[in-house]
């Protein structure tokens, strides 16, 4: 079996029980799973590979994944202070097949794979009576596993097309020299959506050292945007409605969903260390501020704070921020123009903006920006959040009924109205004034759903995801014309063949070319 990349790495380390902590030392699977303490650790360790890197390098979700899909987006664009020309060339849309970005994407999801699959394979040959805590069951524990591999393959087709579909520990297959195939697409799914169906049997909460376990609304969030992107509508609408909390303030048709999730009435709040895994948080990824390196530590927003320095990623210009009004609170809490001046005593004004919404305000925000907590931040990343669900509501109705219902509106216009500080708690809000205008087509409706989904979702990975899955302008042409309406066009090199990402060139070279089944992605070669 060809080995994938940064796969060597395999080997499985396990840490303690509790999720907030992360794996140390090195074990072998034939030697390591023999008590439910094992398979919990186990489990621990895929949940790692979200927020840490084997080379101690930029996790998934503590920045990786936001340099690879938000840097070739509209949003953002590399610092000035940025000297990584793998990193610049993301921005303007020149990186080739061995950007070091873009392998150590690729490396990192199959690396976080394997752990899954060795987890998946092991935990139900541990004997039945070694689990004697019912709330990490064997059962469960695989589900918890599946969930992770379905997120990891979720991101890796969506950035790669088709991928190797491996779905065992790749040390014990036995074909060792079998020419490896990129599964189509429709297999990679296939996989995917069976595996969140699985975890759709998780429970439904968690309570102390348990929290930030993926839950079965978690499950169901997921598979419910995994239907959108494949624009399969009416499942999507039917996995929403089990999210979505029955009783939503002004939905006509019933929803079923009872985990309690709701929206934070102040928009910064999904941000903060505070509040984390609190009631918007559907999945997220668990950071806990480790001091030193980038183990466990979110760094999207961090590295340099001073009086005249860019910080390391920037918004693409001034129009990304200007795309907000005023009285948005989502502008305020995604960027700040003015640091504090020790010096002086002063409050310094920039002319250009910074991304604040990932930065630590633990001890408050003067001090966040004066000392260096953007580079220890213990914020978690959301994958998923309850907004997003409205917001994929809303869109798949539009889609699916020909335009937008009236629980369409309800559903983006429940964002809206927590933007604009009108929001009270279960799609309640009494101020209608920035509800978007009724009578709207198919098409406008889209473009504001896309519009909206713009605006909450900055620096959370998501903005070239949507432009690339959006086909109703032509394939490929949402991309293009959001990155070249750019001002100063600093992305004019960009081209259908930047709607996927190229497979890195060492997989390909693994090969030399002798491969049929592994070829590169087209325009790539």
């Amino acid at each position: 079996m060809k080995k994938i990349g940064l796969l060597l790495m395999l080997g499985a380390s396990f840490s303690c029980k509790k999720l907030t902590e992360h794996p140390q030392g090195n074990l072998t699977p034939e030697n390591f799973y023999q008590t439910q303490s094992d398979a919990v650790a186990a489990v621990t360790a895929v949940y790692s590979t979200l927020t840490t890197d084997i080379n101690n390098d930029f996790p998934i979700y503590g920045r990786n994944l936001n340099l690879v899909v938000d840097n070739p987006s509209d949003n953002q664009v590399y610092s000035p202070s940025n000297t990584n020309p793998d990193v610049r060339a993301l921005g303007t849309a020149t990186y080739v097949t061995t950007n070091d970005r873009v392998h150590k994407i690729y490396a990192q999801l199959y690396w976080g794979i394997n752990r899954a699959n060795i987890a998946i394979d092991k935990i139900p040959t541990i004997p039945a009576a070694q689990f004697v805590d019912p709330s990490h069951s064997a059962a469960n524990l695989v589900r918890e596993a599946r969930f992770i591999r379905a997120l990891l393959y979720f991101d890796l087709v969506r950035l790669f097309g088709p991928v190797s579909l491996v779905l065992h520990d790749q040390a014990t297959v036995a074909a060792a020299g079998t020419l490896v195939s990129r599964a189509p697409k429709d297999s990679v799914y296939a996989q995917i959506i069976t595996d969140l169906d699985s975890a759709t049997l998780l429970p439904a909460s968690y309570t102390g050292a348990n929290l930030g376990r993926v839950t079965s609304g978690a499950a169901h969030a997921l598979l419910a945007k995994v239907y959108v992107t494949r624009h399969d509508w009416s499942h999507a609408v039917t996995e929403l409605r089990k999210v979505i909390t029955t009783g939503t303030a002004g939905l006509i048709d019933a929803t079923t969903g009872n985990y309690g999730y709701d929206l934070f009435t102040k928009f910064s709040d999904a941000f903060q260390a505070a509040t984390k895994n609190g009631k918007e948080h559907i999945f997220s990824a668990q950071f806990n501020g480790t001091t030193g390196g980038f183990t466990s530590t979110n760094t999207l927003s961090s590295f340099t704070w001073s009086n005249s320095a860019y910080t390391a990623d920037i918004p693409a210009d001034s129009s990304v921020v200007h795309i907000f009004d005023i009285a948005d609170q989502r502008r305020d809490a995604t960027f700040y123009d003015s640091l504090f001046n020790q010096t002086t005593g002063k409050w310094v004004k920039w002319p250009f903006f910074n991304f604040l919404k990932f930065v630590d305000q633990s001890t408050g925000f003067v001090t966040a920006l004066q000392g260096n907590q953007g580079a220890n931040s213990k914020i978690n990343f959301p994958v998923i959040r309850y907004a997003e669900v409205l917001l994929l509501y809303a869109e798949a109705l539009n889609e699916l009924n020909g335009g937008p219902t009236a629980d369409a509106y309800t559903a983006i216009n429940i964002v809206r109205a927590r933007a604009y500080r009108s929001y009270t708690s279960s799609g309640s809000y009494t101020d209608h004034t920035y509800d978007l205008s009724p009578g709207l087509s198919a098409s406008d409706f889209r473009d504001a759903v896309f519009t909206e989904r713009r605006k909450e979702f900055i620096q959370e990975s998501q903005r070239w995801f949507d432009l690339v899955r959006r086909t109703d302008l032509g394939p490929g042409q949402y991309y293009l014309q959001s990155v070249k309406a750019m001002p100063g066009n600093p992305k004019a090199a960009a081209a259908l063949k930047d709607t996927l990402f190229p497979i890195p060139q060492t997989e390909i070279d693994l090969y030399g070319g002798r491969n049929p089944n592994f070829q590169q992605n087209p325009g790539w070669n």
